[in-house]
């Protein structure tokens, strides 16, 4: 089973896509910060990191900046999410090294393609 790992401080959010991503096969694990998110990117060796940008303690863009500089955790596929879809928000997302981004409210679908490409990117496979 592939393991994500899902950045979100918000409950309601991460219980909603947390669940929606576990009836598509996937194992999902959670962070509610950057700090722990930067912890669990390391001990949890998850396939693939969905980050929330705004999170508290270290925000999103930091901690994608430090999971990329850590040679341990740097293949790891990031995809931004925000719920700022301004029209720079995707550049700031890219540069802070994640590997694509999307906006909040989530679109599953939408979601999901950008999951499995990344993944596909990387070699993993998804057991549909």
């Amino acid at each position: 089973m592939v393991r994500i790992l899902l950045v979100e401080d918000n409950e309601m959010n991460r219980d909603m896509l947390s669940r929606r991503l576990g009836r598509k096969g996937f194992e999902v694990v959670m962070a509610v910060d950057g700090g722990e998110a930067l912890d669990m990117a390391a001990s949890q060796s998850p396939a693939l990191i969905l980050m929330d940008m705004n999170l508290p303690v270290i925000d999103g863009w930091e901690a994608t900046r430090r999971i990329k500089a850590n040679p341990a955790t740097a293949g790891i596929p990031v995809i931004g999410l925000t719920a700022h879809a301004m029209d720079g928000d995707r550049d700031k997302c890219i540069q802070a090294g994640c590997d694509d981004y999307d906006t909040k409210p989530v679109d599953l679908p939408r979601l999901l393609e950008k999951i499995h490409g990344q993944l596909a990117r990387c070699g993993v496979k998804v057991e549909s």
